[in-house]
């Protein structure tokens, strides 16, 4: 069974098929190239980079550049804990670890690569 062609993004409407290199709106006449469509797939591939823009990989050691509280709990994340061994993860939250107080979903944005 083939692949459904994607709405359009200028009218939203589903009545669309491929053409040679681009996707066709029926409705409203709009073209645009099926490459568009492979990028946004693409997009959670994306690399995760750390607050000063280095790019972070699975079991790499980070350290946190401001103090984090834990929603729900009183526990506090300090500034400059050093966490070792992270996974990465989709979502919001890009990095997974496990550290004394437990095991977090950080923002890469608050870490920085040691």
């Amino acid at each position: 069974m083939p692949t459904p062609s994607p709405a359009c993004p200028q009218c939203a409407q589903e009545n669309t098929y491929p053409d040679g290199d681009n996707h066709v709106c029926a409705d409203c006449g709009h073209e645009w190239p099926k490459l568009e469509a492979a990028q946004a797939d693409d997009s959670a591939d994306a690399i995760v980079r750390d607050a000063n823009g280095q790019p972070l990989a699975d079991g790499d050691a980070v350290v946190l550049i401001k103090d984090l509280k834990v929603k729900g709990s009183s526990i506090t994340l300090k500034m400059g804990t050093k966490v070792k061994s992270i996974r990465l993860s989709g979502g919001d939250h890009e990095v997974d670890c496990k550290m004394d107080g437990g095991s977090f979903m950080l923002k890469a944005c608050y870490l920085k690569k040691a």
